[in-house]
């Protein structure tokens, strides 16, 4: 088992497609990369504690590689607006990647860079590559929010 950390805006919509993936055995939703201890959707929504919304994906690298999740990360948002997504405006809606080793730390620069010379967009990508720091599980409400939806 392998873990993968990303941003890319509301984190509830970022699990329902990477849970889609043959390969994907969990995911988790939660707040990466601030300045405070134990923060609450609450208080990240103001855009002051400096945590992005996150998604912590536990993979299993035999069936799903992880230069596959960067594909899939780099097509389900923009990353090329910093601080945003569609509607959803400030700091804890950017795009980041949070490599947890030096091998996806080469991986997300080296696609980040072929995807700007391939001028996947006419703006370069904002997406920020940095080192995975402690992961703090959003409320239970957060986790599989879409799926639980559904339900109703």
């Amino acid at each position: 088992m392998t873990i993968a950390t990303f941003s890319a805006g509301c984190f509830w919509g970022v699990e329902e497609k990477f849970r889609q993936f043959h390969g994907v055995l969990s995911t988790r939703v939660g707040y990466t990369a601030g300045h405070t201890n134990d923060p609450v959707y609450k208080t990240v929504c103001t855009g002051n504690t400096g945590h992005a919304e996150a998604i912590e994906i536990t993979f299993d690298p035999t069936l799903i590689s992880y230069e596959d999740l960067l594909d899939i990360f780099w097509k389900i948002h923009n990353p090329t607006t910093l601080n945003s997504q569609g509607p959803d405006i400030g700091s804890q809606y950017r795009s980041g990647i949070f490599y947890h080793d030096h091998e996806q730390k080469q991986q997300a620069l080296d696609k980040k860079q072929a995807l700007n010379q391939s001028h996947f967009s006419a703006q370069l990508i904002v997406t920020e590559i940095t080192p995975a720091s402690h992961f703090y599980s959003a409320e239970a409400y957060h986790q599989c929010y879409i799926e639980k939806q559904k339900r109703y």
